[in-house]
């Protein structure tokens, strides 16, 4: 059923006789339901032509051409009356508004620039379809996004402000929320295609992105005048090739006065020579994350990459060890690895290890059994004896925040080999097992300085208990609270760190070897391994 109703029929024609395509005559009308905006461009063509015709005038497309007569439009076969150069508005003379341009159908709208005509058919969809099937994505559904030239935006208030006042003789009023938007139409239409096409649905909510970004070289320029008007809406910002963002040609058409819109822009827009192009067809998929705990074995391995100055001090690192083989598995384009806090590089990490979760970005492999993740966590723990990884599982962006919910409330349990320079006997250690809750204060450490600002940090040691080796050793179990500095607590750092173990001992004590037997962070969950 035609959605056009009579009280419709004016609108219709003077849109029409401008050079507008059918599907955006429908968003001008108000038609907001999607059947219509789907049937085929050159039926709606006809269907509309047949709705325009009149019993007195002969509406084919090879009728001979009318009088000319002067009107307020402007299309690719306008004169522009000398008057209109005077500050006027500008007046066109055109054929007569009751008039079917010639062969419309192979005219671009003068409103969409052809993103409603060309765009919408099957033959495009299908040519979308066939970059995204040879993407090498996995998915199960999607997300379609189209980047508009702005200046569509532009064409689109002229139209408006023309058919407002059109409608303002018949005692009408159209406000710009009663027109459809232009990307709600393209997608009533699209999205259905896009279904058939590759067997999937639609889903706003999808991590897998396909996006098409249109160009219009042509009518660039269309959005220059708006600089002058509204000079505060266009300021450069980075990242950005042009000050002409949709956002800010939106902001600045709110605030122009219509009357002075009308001075420096056709209404209607002139009929554009070409269609618009697809200049780049996107695929892309949100970032997926696998989370698990690390233990580290070595003393000669660092936590991230170790580079100094451009130059590599050790040849890996445990996140390169983990990421690489999950950015292999995934196909990511690359990764972000985090974790529960850090260890040193001559640090190890026993227990049941920490706590780590890798951010896998714009991966084309997303489809896993839990049997899959243990074999990658299989492969990781064959890789290299450096490392083992335990609990490997997907998660979501959000779950990771739990990894560094309250971290600093968390504890941590430490142990230290210790010496000290005088000899000692068990009975001059065994008062440390009796310090419950001990707060020291902390300046940050001389070793990390370079990276962290200069602050005093308040700690607590909840527990300590000391094993006797020998009289300049022995070994320290410590709980602390989360965010400890446990070297600097131990030989006192120059007495940046107080009380230290040196003063309590009344000497001197230097930590040789630390390793950290449990971060407690209950997450991720523990699996059956």
């Amino acid at each position: 059923m035609f959605p056009l109703a009579e009280k419709d029929k004016s609108i219709a024609r003077l849109l029409f006789s401008t050079g507008t395509c059918p599907r955006c005559i429908f968003r001008f009308c108000g038609v907001d339901f999607h059947a219509p905006y789907r049937l085929p461009y050159k039926d709606l063509l006809r269907e509309l032509e047949n709705f325009l015709k009149t019993e007195d005038d002969d509406l084919s497309l090879e009728a001979a051409k009318p009088p000319l007569k002067k009107i307020r439009l402007q299309d690719e076969e306008t004169q522009i009356d000398d008057q209109s150069q005077n500050g006027g508005e500008m007046i066109a003379i055109v054929k007569d508004e009751n008039v079917i341009p010639e062969k419309p159908y192979l005219n671009a709208c003068n409103i969409c620039l052809g993103i409603l005509q060309e765009f919408c058919e099957k033959k495009f969809i299908k040519k979308v379809c066939q970059k995204v099937e040879s993407s090498g994505y996995e998915f199960t559904n999607l997300v379609f996004s189209v980047s508009f030239p702005p200046q569509l935006s532009v064409r689109e208030h002229a139209a408006w402000l023309l058919v407002k006042q059109e409608m303002g003789k018949q005692g009408l009023s159209l406000g710009r929320d009663d027109i459809v938007q232009l990307k709600e139409a393209y997608k009533w239409i699209s999205h259905p295609l896009f279904s058939e096409e590759l067997g999937v649905p639609v889903d706003g909510k999808s991590l897998f992105e396909v996006s098409v970004i249109f160009a219009h070289p042509e009518t660039d320029e269309d959005c220059h005048f708006l600089s002058t008007s509204c000079p505060d809406c266009f300021k450069p910002a980075k990242n950005k090739q042009s000050v002409f963002t949709r956002m800010a040609v939106v902001k600045a058409l709110d605030k122009i006065k219509d009357d002075d819109f009308r001075k420096k822009f056709p209404c209607p827009p002139n009929l554009p020579k070409a269609f618009c192009s697809a200049v780049e067809i996107q695929c892309a998929h949100g970032a997926v994350f696998v989370a698990g705990r690390y233990n580290k074995y070595s003393r000669n391995l660092p936590q991230t990459p170790w580079i100094i100055d451009g130059e590599r001090k050790l040849e890996s690192s445990v996140e390169e060890l983990i990421s690489s083989q999950l950015l292999t598995v995934f196909k990511a384009e690359s990764f972000n690895f985090s974790s529960s806090g850090r260890e040193d590089v001559d640090v190890r990490t026993l227990g049941n290890g920490r706590p780590f979760a890798v951010e896998l970005v714009n991966p084309r492999r997303v489809q896993f059994t839990s049997q899959d993740i243990k074999e990658l966590q299989q492969k990781i723990n064959i890789s290299s004896d450096k490392i083992q990884v335990r609990d490997l599982q997907l998660v979501t962006r959000e779950a990771i925040g739990h990894m560094k919910e309250g971290e600093e409330e968390k504890t941590k349990t430490y142990s230290a080999l210790v010496w000290t320079d005088k000899a000692i006997q068990k009975k001059d250690i065994e008062f440390l097992d009796d310090l419950k809750d001990l707060q020291i204060n902390q300046k940050t450490p001389l070793r990390v300085l370079h990276r962290r600002p200069l602050a005093i940090r308040v700690r607590i040691i909840h527990t300590m208990e000391t094993h006797y080796i020998d009289e300049h050793h022995f070994r320290l179990h410590l709980k602390t609270q989360a965010g400890t500095y446990i070297k600097e607590f131990v030989h006192g750092d120059f007495g940046r760190t107080k009380p230290n173990i040196g003063s309590l001992m009344n000497g001197t004590a230097d930590i040789l070897e630390l390793d950290v037997e449990s971060v407690d962070v209950d997450w991720p969950p523990a699996l059956d391994n």
